[in-house]
């Protein structure tokens, strides 16, 4: 397989690199990842400014291109102009943090697999339920066996998997809960802070709301320690929404 990895921490990203081993015992991987951290960055390209790619050696010798744009743009420029064809599978993680429930619209760990699927290429965003991560090698070895099974089964255009895993020793895990995407609404957790020159300032805090009314959620499944596969689709249409659309006494200017 031909895997082509990135992530919104950076390129000097823990995960990223754990990923890279991984895949490199069987497979080729390429590494095309932000220059630094683009949490938050959603599915986000740049447009107001060039986007520059350094080609640099990172972990342990090896070579990695480090773009100074979004997630979605090292996904767009890695098959465009640096791989100069189309990779089989676009990873993005490993991310310290769960990407689940209204979060997705948010990361940039996210925004990167939904990119490489609405080029049709098959991909996953992978995020542990943590900031330490514990076991880097057994979540790397997880996600490599699932890439292989994605890649010979296929996934549908526009649509790609979004994999969170518990933080927990790998015996530990329960099980594999194929899952729906949360939609609460998200809490609030801006936190209003004062600086030493006296003036307000705020924080935006990222927690998951912690449920356990709905068990076929994603968060709902972490919190039982299982890991959550959310197949996700790009199509945001509310199809049972149109007909009803449809119905309103919509005109235009009176006619």
């Amino acid at each position: 397989m031909k895997i082509l990895l990135t992530n919104d921490d950076g390129i000097y990203a823990q995960g990223l690199w754990a990923l890279y081993e991984a895949f490199t015992l069987t497979d080729t991987a390429f590494v095309v990842a932000p220059d630094r951290e683009r949490s938050a960055a959603g599915h986000g390209i740049t447009l107001n400014e060039p986007l520059r790619i350094k080609r640099m050696a990172v972990c342990n010798g090896n070579y990695g291109y480090a773009v100074n744009g979004t997630p979605a743009d090292c996904v767009k420029l890695g098959f465009q102009e640096i791989l100069k064809e189309r990779p089989d599978i676009v990873v993005s993680g490993i991310n310290p943090g769960a990407n689940v429930g209204i979060n997705l619209n948010y990361s940039g760990t996210v925004g990167a697999a939904r990119e490489a699927s609405l080029n049709n290429i098959p991909a996953i965003a992978v995020s542990v339920y943590g900031w330490e991560v514990l076991n880097y090698e057994a979540v790397s070895q997880f996600i490599k066996e699932l890439a292989a099974k994605i890649v010979e089964e296929g996934l549908p255009f526009g649509v790609f998997l979004n994999v969170n895993i518990p933080n927990k020793p790998w015996n530990e895990i329960q099980g594999i809960q194929i899952s729906k995407q949360g939609v609460s609404a998200p809490p609030a957790n801006i936190e209003k802070r004062t600086d030493p020159r006296k003036r307000e300032y705020y924080w935006q805090g990222c927690d998951i709301q912690k449920s356990f009314k709905n068990s076929e959620i994603d968060s709902v499944a972490l919190e039982r320690d299982y890991i959550s596969i959310t197949p996700i689709q790009c199509d945001m249409t509310d199809y049972k929404m149109i007909d009803q659309l449809k119905q309103w006494p919509i005109s235009l200017n009176g006619r």
